[in-house]
């Protein structure tokens, strides 16, 4: 399974969209109906998934799935 399948099926815990429905332009609030909280337990569990560390202020600067992608494609280089 791939980095991107791994994390569009976490998203897809949090919203009724399907994984394999899930485009990159999608935003979080608007497309998938996060909430706030939601956003928060999703970023906890995207660290615990892929070993990574987020910054918070970063994190919320993300407003789609393709901008979530980026920021763990750049953790990943360091």
């Amino acid at each position: 399974m791939t980095k991107e399948n791994t994390f569009k099926g976490i998203v897809a815990q949090y919203c009724e969209v399907k994984a394999e429905d899930m485009t990159n332009e999608m935003r979080f609030r608007e497309d998938l109906g996060f909430s706030s909280l939601d956003f928060m337990s999703f970023l906890g569990e995207l660290e615990d998934t892929f070993d990574v560390e987020l910054d918070e202020d970063e994190m919320l600067k993300v407003l789609t799935i393709g901008d979530a992608l980026e920021i763990l494609a750049e953790l990943a280089e360091d």
